[in-house]
């Protein structure tokens, strides 16, 4: 048996036309040569007949980028950004411009299904209908790239091009705000002009909503520098935000905790969630969610799944700042927030307080307590230490919460009854960033926690990406 080889070498093309037959993840077309052999193709769409150079290859799969189609899909679109494509220099960050948003949103739903059952060997009893927004200028935050390029006399500000660790030549950005978009080129030229042009290495971008919520407020850009900026470039910064409405620079020297505001005063960075009457500050660098459109609908779902009543006890699992927690205790009778990050519990802490009183439309917020904790390390005898709660809210990062449903599976196997009274939750909704890691942890949860998986359906947090975002509803057996 000879051993598998991994080949990277020039590209060459195969003469003969294959048959898309799916699209993975990573939006390349799968297909396969008359050998058998899987052949993955950047750039082709489930259906088409194409050809292509193949530039990747080990014994059984190759890897290549399609250089002409016989049969088009009746899914592809004109992408919507002049740099999306397989062009030399060709922007990294979206992979499926070339696919009707619809069709996107029905393979990161298959992507879901299989995992699940591939993973977890879990079918859910009802496929939720996919939560979807606007497919441009969603993306509330970035982290974009700085480089001064010396020979080409300019300074890329961006994401980095396809496969590769140079910056994308990008002069808009239509999955950015429209606004933050169109300040891309002189935020270009403002850098060009800084005596701090060689040791700015990267902007990360964070916009706030109106105080309303109705549009876009704040936009913060956090500039990351290696040396002290001179007074100079401090001008020249102040005199940016000046000419910039609801621009805001934030300058970080070092580590997260050094980021601070250039300027005191002006309005708060923070979103809103209207349907709970609650305003949520946060600071540039904490987590919140890319896209605020979904996350307010998303929060909705999730507390109508949860079906939350005032004689209810729920725990918040990864709460961050609280984005589910505030709303949950609007409803229930007392609501636990638990988070790994003490900075973020923090945070939370203060927008509890700051919301906590009656509003119009919504009573004043529940008894709310948050814990910081490591969430990787949970035991069963950490789980009923918490104390027992009518229903869970699960928001892991991209790691999962398997540490979290192993301790419940191992309370669920356990003959003897657990100390105090301890009774697991009734219902879990689980929101995830990760389907394999959801496929997993379902796996336990049903198969070893005494639940079913009653509901799941992906969430197009990231459209054009192939990111996936879902949500599932476990139920006690």
């Amino acid at each position: 048996m000879t051993e598998a080889t991994d080949k990277k070498e020039a590209p060459a093309a195969y003469d003969e036309w294959l048959r898309v037959e799916s699209l993975d993840l990573d939006a390349q077309g799968v297909a396969h040569k008359a050998d058998g052999m899987v052949v993955f193709i950047e750039g082709a769409l489930p259906f088409e007949e194409v050809r292509l150079n193949v530039h990747r290859k080990k014994n059984n799969w190759a890897q290549g980028t399609v250089t002409a189609i016989r049969k088009e899909s009746s899914q592809r679109v004109r992408p919507g950004c002049p740099h999306f494509g397989l062009h030399a220099g060709a922007c990294g960050g979206c992979k499926m411009q070339h696919l009707d948003a619809a069709a996107q949103v029905a393979v990161k739903q298959r992507s879901l299904e299989d995992n699940l059952w591939h993973l977890g060997k879990v079918r859910p009893e009802n496929v939720l209908r996919p939560l979807e927004g606007p497919a441009w200028h969603y993306r509330y935050r970035a982290r974009l790239s700085v480089r001064h390029v010396v020979k080409k006399g300019t300074v890329l500000i961006g994401f980095h091009e396809r496969k590769s660790r140079y910056l994308a030549d990008m002069q808009v950005c239509p999955v950015l705000p429209a606004q933050v978009s169109a300040m891309l080129m002189p935020l270009r030229a403002l850098i060009g002009s800084m005596d701090a042009r060689e040791t700015c290495p990267q902007i990360e971008l964070a916009c706030g909503d109106s105080p309303g919520g109705t549009g876009l407020g704040v936009i913060a850009l956090v500039l990351r520098h290696l040396e002290p900026l001179s007074a100079a470039d401090v001008a020249r910064l102040k005199d940016f935000a000046a000419g910039n409405e609801g621009v805001q620079w934030w300058l970080q020297s070092k580590g997260p905790e050094t980021v601070k505001l250039l300027e005191e005063g002006g309005p708060a960075l923070a979103y809103t969630l209207p349907e709970f009457g609650v305003t949520m500050p946060f600071k540039p660098t904490d987590f919140t969610q890319v896209n605020p459109h979904i996350n307010r609908v998303l929060v909705g779902r999730a507390l109508r799944l949860l079906d939350v009543r005032p004689d209810e006890r729920v725990i918040d699992w990864f709460c961050g700042l609280g984005n589910f927690t505030l709303p949950l205790a609007s409803r229930a009778r007392e609501v636990l927030g638990i988070e790994g990050s003490d900075t973020l519990v923090g945070r939370a802490g203060a927008n509890y307080e700051r919301n906590r009183a009656a509003v119009p439309g919504r009573r004043a917020l529940s008894p709310t307590t948050f814990v910081a904790r490591n969430l990787f390390d949970m035991t069963p005898a950490m789980l009923v230490a918490d104390g027992a709660a009518d229903k869970w809210l699960v928001d892991p990062p991209r790691e999962g919460a398997f540490a979290l449903a192993k301790a419940l599976a191992d309370l669920h196997q356990q003959v003897e009854p657990h100390d105090g009274g301890w009774t697991p939750p009734k219902r879990i909704v689980y929101v995830s960033c990760n389907p394999s890691t959801l496929a997993r942890d379902a796996g336990l949860l049903v198969h070893q926690a005494g639940y079913r998986c009653t509901h799941a359906g992906v969430v197009n947090m990231f459209p054009h990406t192939a990111h996936v975002e879902s949500i599932a509803v476990f139920e006690r057996a």
